[in-house]
């Protein structure tokens, strides 16, 4: 699979009609084509029939390299439009004098003249939508925009109306100048967003330090990270300490200190200190990387409004020209009275407002906004499906540790039985839960102070959902939950232990348990306060026990949990949560969270922290692990939809005023054409303010 940049390609309907063509191909197992940022995405075995193929269904497109259109960017509004400038330029120098001196012309035996300076015009201003049209009927494509352009300023010369013959192709190629300007600066807008890409990496090599590409780094090389420089690839810091900005991944501008022993992660910025750093990831694994690589693959996932618009445009187009066509026949051939040459005219009004321009390119301009702007208040959406998803959810189900509670778990007690002392407890069950990255198993190392000798643990096996399995020194030790107990039959004499708790059993002899404390993370309540202010339900799934599930839903306000769940627990209750009103989220973090965020209509990750099982797997990803910006990413999924729907009913509410004017007869062309123009440029830029998201939407 990869990315090349489509140079040429002005109108959605286009990327709508490469997209659907290129996907007939046998050659081609995936394409997608975003408009929104001129690119697509291919899969195929022949690149020269792809080529081929976009050449035949759009002669002016190119498909180029995704880096080869850099040395053109940024020259310009005349440089990147020069061709439609002049053309506008030509188009007027004839048409002033002809409307000036046309009626000198129109009643001489010299009205040759007329006609030659109008038709000259005519061809020099629309020459391009002209033979787009003709090439398009030849392939048997008729319906398009080029055609109903065509078709209505031929009629107008049919009834000897040159003058706006001329106008309406010369303002109509002013607003498609102003509708690729504002498309550019949209595309402009959200590629700024996601300007994060380092450049280099300052590889350190022997007593060298040498620029190369982040591409070209390994894990387990060292480099160097200056102040002011991009963090180019996840790692640890092994010298150094800083503030690092991390505004581009999290969407927070407060900097964060970071010190020795701490991942960093692509795509921040190094704020003061010199840092050295253990690359842990290849660039293409990086944070950075798969930021990117969310963001801009998004819109393959399209919303059903999109997928609508698009299908109501290939049969809009063709039931306006029908339309029009009854409306210049039928009425003079019924009405006394009525003329031919009224009617037509009143036709070609319908056929000039009924370009679908305004909403098949501001609908999906709209979409790529809202990613774009979730992206910048560190809210990565995977498509505007799940945008939409999102303006639909009535029941948040949460995971407790790591998404609720930081994780931060810490030893508060030792109990002690059957004659073992504390030391022995936490000697073994720090042994049996060496090899864990569970945050529970680096809270028991964390409290064991002594240095771990690897020789003595002989075997060690994890049983889901219950603890731990391992032989020390010949020693059979378990390290689990209560449940564990009760699996492996071993007599005790308490089950019911508030707080998280992992017992202990040596040589299947009950030893006691370690009760260790997890704390809330400080936006954890406010975002329970948050959904439930919108009216949508709050659950909680925990592998905990009762007693600790309970303690931390009373503090949240979460009045239905579940508590000691196995993963496979936690998808039965997602799925029986699924046949309620709405759709349903779940948000988690760990690994075991990852069959639950694929079953879930919605699956939100914990990007800082969560795991990569997790953050593959989840629909949405939260860069700062802060639950209340789940309600922020509801609010500018519905700041999306509206703009989206402002769109279609504006758009269609002006065009239908427009179309009952031209058939009353009280609009004429020029006002058409510049409704038209009007209502593309104010849904693009309207749709384009989704780009500005602010923290209270």
């Amino acid at each position: 699979m990869k990315k090349y940049k489509l140079k040429n390609m002005d109108c959605a309907s286009c990327a709508t009609k490469i997209e659907d063509g290129l996907a007939k191909l046998e050659e081609v197992k995936f394409v997608n084509v975003n408009f929104a940022s001129g690119t697509i995405t291919l899969d195929t075995e022949d690149f020269e029939k792809v080529r081929q193929k976009i050449k035949n269904l759009e002669p002016d497109v190119d498909i180029i390299e995704e880096n080869a259109e850099k040395k053109e960017e940024n020259k310009g509004i005349f440089f990147e439009n020069k061709k439609t400038i002049l053309t506008l330029f030509a188009g007027l120098v004839l048409i002033i004098p002809g409307i000036i001196f046309q009626d000198f012309l129109h009643n001489t035996p010299y009205r040759f003249a007329e006609y030659l300076l109008f038709v000259t015009a005519w061809l020099i201003s629309g020459w391009d939508v002209i033979t787009k049209a003709i090439k398009n009927i030849i392939k048997g494509q008729v319906f398009n925009e080029h055609f109903l352009m065509t078709i209505a300023t031929l009629g107008a010369f049919f009834i000897d109306e040159m003058p706006e013959a001329v106008a309406v192709m010369l303002f109509y190629i002013l607003g498609e100048l102003f509708q690729d300007i504002a498309v550019n600066r949209s595309r402009k807008s959200v590629k700024a967003l996601l300007e994060i890409r380092p450049d280099y990496a300052n590889l350190v090599s022997g007593n060298e330090v040498k620029k190369v590409s982040p591409e070209d780094v390994n894990p387990g090389d060292i480099i160097q990270i200056k102040p002011g420089e991009k963090v180019p690839l996840d790692g640890i810091v092994i010298e150094g300490e800083s503030f690092v900005d991390t505004s581009a991944l999290t969407g927070e501008s407060v900097p964060r200190k970071i010190k020795e022993e701490e991942n960093i992660s692509a795509g921040m910025i190094n704020k003061s200190g010199l840092l050295t750093v253990k690359v842990t990831k290849p660039f293409g694994e990086s944070s950075v990387s798969k930021i990117l690589e969310m963001v801009e693959n998004a819109s393959s996932k399209k919303a059903k409004t999109e997928k609508f618009i698009t299908t109501f445009a290939k049969y809009y187009t063709p039931f306006v020209v029908f339309g029009a066509l009854l409306i210049a026949v039928v009425p003079p051939l019924l009405i006394s009275g009525a003329t031919f040459e009224d009617w037509i005219y009143r036709a070609l009004v319908v056929l000039v407002i009924s370009c679908p321009c305004a909403l098949v390119i501001s609908i999906p301009l709209g979409y790529f906004g809202g990613i774009g702007g979730a992206s910048k208040r560190g809210i990565l959406v995977k498509g505007s499906n799940f945008l939409d998803a999102l303006t639909q959810v009535k029941t948040v189900v949460f995971d407790k540790t790591g998404t609720l509670t930081k994780g931060e778990f810490k030893i508060s007690e030792i109990v002690p039985a059957n004659n073992f002392d504390k030391d022995t407890i936490l000697e073994y069950a720090a042994y049996a839960e060496y090899n864990s990255n569970h945050p529970i198993a680096k809270s028991v190392l964390e409290a064991y102070k002594n240095n771990i000798d690897k020789e003595r643990i002989e075997d060690v096996t994890e049983i889901s959902g219950h603890g731990i399995k391992a032989f020390i020194n010949g020693k059979e030790i378990f390290a689990g939950n209560d449940k564990l107990l009760h699996k492996e039959n071993i007599t005790h004499d308490k089950c019911d232990v508030g707080g998280t708790v992992v017992h202990v059993v040596i040589e299947r002899k009950y030893a006691g348990y370690i009760v260790i404390s997890d704390t809330l993370k400080e936006d954890a309540e406010e975002a329970i306060n948050k959904l439930h202010k919108k009216g949508i339900k709050t659950v909680m799934l925990t592998g905990d026990n009762k007693y600790a599930a309970k303690v931390y839903a009373e503090k949240l306000g979460i009045k239905e949990y579940y508590y000691e769940l196995l993963p496979e627990g936690k998808v039965e209750h997602i799925e029986k949560l699924l046949n309620s009103n709405g759709k349903t989220a779940f948000v988690g973090d760990g690994i075991n969270d990852a069959p639950v965020l694929a079953r879930a209509d919605i699956g939100i990750a914990m990007g800082a922290l969560g795991s990569d099982a997790a953050i593959e797997t989840a629909d949405v990803v939260l860069m700062t692990d802060s639950p209340s910006k789940i309600s922020e990413a509801i609010d500018i999924a519905g700041k999306t939809r509206r703009i989206v729907w402002q769109n279609i009913i504006f758009a269609l509410g002006v065009k239908g005023i427009f179309i009952v004017l031209g058939i009353l007869g009280v609009a004429s062309m020029w006002e058409a054409v510049f409704g038209d123009m009007g209502v593309a440029l104010i849904a693009i830029f309207n749709a384009s303010r989704i780009l500005k998201t602010k923290k209270n939407l």
